[in-house]
């Protein structure tokens, strides 16, 4: 590479390298055949594949020797060249005839002398001082680079097998190639001088010994001599020697630098652990002057340790890092050399290390790297490494240290403001919260937008608001535009936890945000500050489900939140088309208000005054998803109040109501598609405008399709599709109620809802709701089968239909080609499909086993049900009959026991006083209800409790039961 780049390379360098190369083939080749893998080979053959493989050695160093010195651009690279070329040129090679044939093991080290030679090729750095005799191809006593090196491979592989210490040590090895003279030796420490100072005699001593000698002369009272030479001496003047000082200094740092050369060698070589580690200790020793550890990056020793990072030994891995952290401890220009390498990366990983001394050297080096701010954002975006470095400082109580030097990494990390978010992330709030409540506007903007944007387990979020919402709620009152966006993000967010509510409602929080919706603007601000405080306030009032509107003050004028003040400005805001984010906040916090007795009054009669029924049925059509959920809800809660009116509406709207059924598609269910279904299914159930509406959009097919689709499994559920399917049933029960209606009937006919209603008491649907919608349905029906059903003229039916008919429940009159049916209960010819015969139906069967429900409202709608066949309309003696043989009585007398709501109570004791008026005493019914034993308790309880009917039932009842006395019809003469 360095021959193909250099500018004074000639035309005969390409026929060079060529010959290099085809000797370099030539001598991997020879040394294969000598490999195990070639098999056994003999003295003979071996000895003659060394001598060639000798000969092409020493054809490449010829080649080496030939190319010109002027060719190289670094003459350091003509040095590591010409060195090269002189130890190939005298190869020699033997063979030990005990070895031959036997397979060579290499050394633990994988290193041989072939290593010294790679490295000598790759390394322009290895060959130091005196390029001048390397040039000049002079001989010279002075032992090379490479010898030392070798030594030093064999006497570490001979420490590795008997425990000797090494020979020469890499300072040795430094000293040796810069040689020490005599005249850098303080005659009275032996050792080299660091301040040479010369006396009056001419001897140069260390400025100290010397000192320290006259001294101790004078205590004495004797002559001061000169230590060396006797001399008298009658001057103590020291003079400075500046050309020893000068030379001493300049021959030690070219000492320091061979040392660092030779250590960046011996990790080059990497021939054995104990080379290594000693290698790093005396990098550790050397780079901490700042001037040493400029010529060791020089050298580029980082790229180099760095690898040592991944090594197998963990001693060696963990003094490579300590050795990291020497050369880059206050030197910025180090630990830009680092950020380029994966070192950070390691850093983190050694972090996990089950060892303390190397987990310990890791934080040690990046608690070094920590102190630089550019470093900051790289430590930070390490992945996993934040979350690495709060695990220690939090949960790693057994490494004391290890905690402390992670907690004050994060502590610099903080430099950098991104890295506050990771940690808030990661579970460490504080740095963020108390950089919000106390750093400088800039930071608090930051926190703020950052409080914003991350998501808070359910352990912090009670602790983020009481922390930090005081200083967001300041920080709304800014006139920053940017300080005022951050800490409404950060409120919406804080805000939409429920946990909060209320401690941002003790916070003041209210006030401030009814005021930035009425009262406060600031023009030209690039944000709508009223949709951020209606979606704060909409949070709170929302999930703050233990909030009194009546009691929370907005202003200082004395105005509540449910107050008029509140309730027709934010009507006002929605009848001035206001954007659809407001509106949405708006209508929420209107649907949370009706929680509220009065504040619902106050809703409604604005609603009214204003004509806003309409302005919120169009908002159905956004197409905001959201607002139509809003409305929806909010229209749902208004319907027992103004529900006709929403009605009537709805059918005015173009669109509407089809639009609530058409738009739901065969997909997944979602919420909108429950509350749209629901919205139908609760408003006025006797409006037969909307009914006829719903009739002409053919609603009930489509209503009937969607049910059996979730039945079937051909649309896919969530935990929204039983809301759904209970909004379904409802919107077909509210047909039932107006059944008078031509259309309506002949709809009911044609779809069979009785039948429909019947198959959905035992539905797999398992919702309560869905059974007592279809009880209420049945009940409906019901109560227009002694109506529907008439004394026969002449109706004749074949024999056929009346194989279908349930034996037992019909009287059969005989004629001569047909036979006539007529209900026992309705007395009439009677149907599911023409009457809504339950009989028909079979629905009387599975009516009577809701009784034994535990939900309440089933079994109230169940009794209802039942009761329409004991309308003093119908036949009730033989209704009584059919009932007590299903075993009706029982289950009542069950139903009983298990509810104690007043409608239901007062429903059941209804039955049980038909049933002991119709069978009278001696009865199965009337022993079986004589017979409960928990009956009477009940009917006392009932007696002294309850509200009016339900007492008057009770005393009939304990009359009929013997159980209190009554009063006499006959006359006592």
């Amino acid at each position: 590479m360095e021959l193909m780049t250099s500018k004074n390379a000639t035309l005969n360098l390409t026929e060079i390298l060529q010959n290099l190369s085809k000797s370099v083939d030539l001598a991997k080749n020879l040394i294969s055949n000598c490999s195990p893998e070639a098999g056994p080979i003999g003295d003979s053959e071996l000895q003659s594949t060394f001598e060639q493989l000798e000969n092409t050695i020493r054809n490449i160093g010829e080649g080496l020797n030939s190319i010109p010195s002027s060719t190289f651009r670094d003459q350091y690279v003509d040095v590591a060249a010409k060195s090269i070329s002189r130890e190939m040129r005298e190869a020699q090679f033997q063979v030990n005839g005990d070895q031959t044939n036997k397979p060579h093991k290499e050394p633990e080290s994988e290193n041989n002398l072939s290593d010294v030679s790679m490295l000598v090729r790759r390394d322009s750095d290895l060959y130091p001082g005196r390029i001048e005799d390397s040039i000049e191809g002079s001989s010279t006593d002075m032992p090379r680079l490479v010898d030392f090196l070798r030594g030093m491979v064999y006497n570490s592989h001979e420490n590795s097998n008997n425990g000797s210490p090494s020979l020469k040590t890499l300072p040795q090895v430094a000293e040796y190639m810069e040689p020490l003279y005599d005249t850098f030796f303080c005659p009275l420490t032996k050792r080299v001088m660091e301040d040479p100072v010369t006396i009056e005699s001419g001897i140069t001593y260390e400025r100290r010994v010397i000192t320290e000698w006259f001294r101790r002369s004078e205590e004495g009272a004797e002559d001061i001599v000169c230590p060396m030479t006797g001399q008298r001496l009658l001057s103590r003047a020291l003079s400075t020697n500046i050309a020893l000082k000068t030379t001493i200094d300049e021959w030690k740092e070219r000492n320091v630098n061979a040392r660092i050369k030779v250590a960046r060698a011996a990790l080059t070589l990497g021939s054995s652990k104990s080379m290594i580690f000693e290698a790093l200790k005396d990098l550790q020793q050397l780079c901490r002057s700042s001037q040493n550890k400029a010529n060791a990056h020089n050298t580029a020793i980082v790229s180099i340790l760095v690898r040592y990072l991944e090594y197998r030994d963990r001693k060696i891995r963990r003094e490579t890092m300590e050795t990291l952290r020497v050369l880059v401890e206050d030197d910025e220009h180090g630990k830009e050399i680092i950020a380029n390498t994966n070192a950070i990366e390691t850093a983190m990983k050694m972090l996990s290390s089950d060892h303390h001394s190397e987990r310990h050297a890791a934080v040690s080096f990046l608690l070094e790297l920590s102190k630089s701010r550019t470093l900051c954002e790289r430590i930070g975006s390490v992945a996993g490494g934040i979350l690495m470095l709060i695990t220690i400082k939090l949960g790693d109580s057994a490494d004391a240290f290890a905690a402390e030097k992670a907690g004050e990494i994060l502590k610099n990390l903080e430099q950098y403001p991104e890295n506050i978010k990771f940690m808030a992330e990661n579970g460490l709030l504080e740095p963020l919260l108390r950089n919000l409540i106390e750093g400088s506007e800039e930071m608090q903007m930051e926190m703020g937008s950052y409080l914003g944007e991350i998501v808070l387990n359910d352990d912090t979020k009670l602790y983020v608001a009481e922390r930090a919402s005081a200083s967001l709620i300041k920080m709304v009152h800014s006139g920053n535009t940017l300080t005022r966006k951050s800490a409404f993000k950060a409120l919406t967010q804080i805000s939409s936890h429920r946990s909060n509510a209320n401690t941002l409602v003790e916070s003041g929080i209210v006030p401030i945000m009814i005021e930035e919706l009425f009262t406060r603007r600031i023009y030209n601000e690039p944000m709508n500050s009223d949709s951020e405080a209606a979606l704060i306030l909409a949070n709170i009032l929302e999930l703050g489900v233990i909030l009194d509107p009546e009691a929370l003050q907005v202003n200082s004028r004395g105005h509540r939140m449910a107050s008029d003040y509140v309730v027709y400005n934010i009507v006002h805001m929605l009848h001035n088309s206001s954007p659809e984010e407001l509106n949405t906040s708006l209508v929420r916090i209107l649907s949370s208000l009706t929680r509220s007795p009065d504040a619902t009054t106050r809703i409604v009669s604005v609603i009214r005054e204003n004509d806003m029924s309409h302005a919120l049925i169009e908002l159905l059509n956004s197409p905001k998803e959201e607002l139509n959920i809003a409305c929806a809800k909010l229209l749902t809660t208004l319907s027992p109040h103004i529900g006709h009116t929403i009605s009537d509406r709805l059918c005015r709207t173009r669109g509407q109501p089809e639009s609530l059924i058409e738009k739901l598609e065969r997909t997944q269910i979602t919420e909108k598609h429950a509350i749209f279904t629901n919205f139908l299914a609760k408003l006025p159930y006797q409006n037969l405008t909307l009914n006829l509406a719903l009739l002409e959009k053919n609603t009930v097919t489509t209503i009937l399709q969607r049910f059996n689709e979730v039945q079937r499994g051909e649309t896919r559920t969530s935990r929204f599709t039983t809301p759904y399917l209970e909004g379904l049933v409802g919107i077909l029960v509210r047909f039932t109620a107006t059944l008078y209606d031509p259309q309506i009937l002949k709809m009911a006919r044609a779809h069979n809802l009785t039948s429909v209603f019947t198959e959905l008491l035992i539905s797999t649907t398992g919702s309560d709701e869905v059974q007592r919608l279809a009880a209420v349905g049945l009940e409906n029906l019901s109560s227009e089968s002694v109506n529907l059903s008439k004394i026969p003229q002449e109706i004749q039916v074949k024999k056929s239909f009346l194989q279908r008919i349930f034996s037992g429940c019909f009287t059969i009159y005989p004629t001569e080609e047909y036979k006539l049916m007529v209900c026992p209960i309705h007395r009439g010819v009677c149907s599911s499909h023409e009457t809504f015969c339950l009989l028909d139906a079979k629905a009387v069967e599975r009516l009577i086993g809701c009784l034994e429900s535990e939900n309440s409202k089933v079994v109230g709608a169940a009794l209802a049900a039942i009761i329409t066949l004991l309308d003093e309309r119908v036949d009730v003696d033989k209704s009584v009959v059919l009932l007590s043989e299903a075993n009706v009585v029982r289950r009542v007398l069950g139903a009983l026991k298990d509810h104690r709501e007043e409608s239901v109570r007062r429903r059941l004791l209804w039955v049980i006083e038909q049933f002991l008026m119709r069978g009278g005493e001696g009865s199965v019914v009337f022993d079986d209800i004589s017979r409960d034993r928990s009956l009477p308790s009940t009917l006392v309880r009932a007696f002294h409790h309850g509200e009016g009917n339900t007492r008057q039932m009770a005393e009939r009842i304990l009359r009929h039961l013997n159980r209190m006395p009554g009063f006499s019809n006959k006359v006592v003469l």
